[in-house]
């Protein structure tokens, strides 16, 4: 039997509360069965862990070193730019544009919210990478060429991690952008801020990783504002 994280099986239970709501809101039923489903409780900080500074540093760098090209755009969409895995494996070469003078991707969201984020200058040399003058298709592919997906974004991510020297209980994409947003609030950048960039719909979302940063150490967990500057740096030198 499947252990689902709480805070998936409470969005899921949500999904079926608001379908009988609204079915006896439409005198479809005479009254919700999902009135008295208990949901478990979500804790306060997320279960998620971000790579530490010395980590990550190791993890883009060895990304950034690799001959297949996906591996450094892959960990540049997710720690850089602090996408969703589904969104990274989502976008396509069609998504890229330019506005005002600067490069954007279009990024298919949450709730098919679709939204224009600016590329950092290591990120959009990353993306070039994997593109490699191609005109459309998705931007990572996998190692057949095909679109690449969440698994295969996975596996790749621990054999960098491997190579890299991080050693993780358990390596995923979601540590990546755990490590983007961490990593903000480090350096001093407001909830409010952290929130925009994160695309969270709830503030509530992006204090769960703010506790987590604090219960953990007290201390800064992640990336530095030093370590993130260096590692945007990167796509300088490529």
């Amino acid at each position: 039997m499947r252990r689902y994280q709480p805070s998936t099986v409470s969005r899921r239970l949500s999904v079926v509360v608001g379908f009988y709501r609204v079915c006896v809101v439409d005198q479809i039923l005479p009254h919700s069965p999902a009135d008295y489903v208990r949901r478990p409780t979500v804790p306060a900080e997320s279960p998620t862990l971000g790579l530490g500074h010395l980590q990550f540093e190791a993890l883009i760098t060895t990304a950034r070193l690799s001959a297949n090209p996906n591996d450094f755009a892959v960990v540049a969409l997710l720690g850089l730019l602090g996408l969703r895995i589904f969104e990274a494996c989502g976008a396509s070469i069609s998504d890229l544009g330019e506005e005002h003078g600067h490069r954007v991707l279009r990024v298919r969201g949450k709730g098919g919210k679709v939204v224009l984020v600016p590329l950092p200058l290591a990120v959009a040399r990353a993306i070039d990478r994997a593109v490699d003058g191609r005109t459309d298709g998705p931007i990572l592919r996998s190692t057949l060429g095909t679109r690449m997906d969440r698994h295969a974004a996975t596996r790749r991510l621990k054999q960098l991690a491997a190579t890299a020297g991080v050693r993780m209980p358990r390596m995923h994409p979601h540590m990546l952008r755990h490590t983007f947003v961490t990593t903000m609030l480090d350096a001093g950048v407001s909830l409010r801020d952290v929130q925009i960039a994160a695309r969270h719909a709830d503030p509530r979302t992006t204090m769960r990783y703010d506790r987590a940063r604090t219960i953990l150490t007290g201390t800064r967990t992640t990336s530095s504002p030093r370590t993130w500057r260096r590692a945007h740096s990167f796509g300088s030198r490529l």
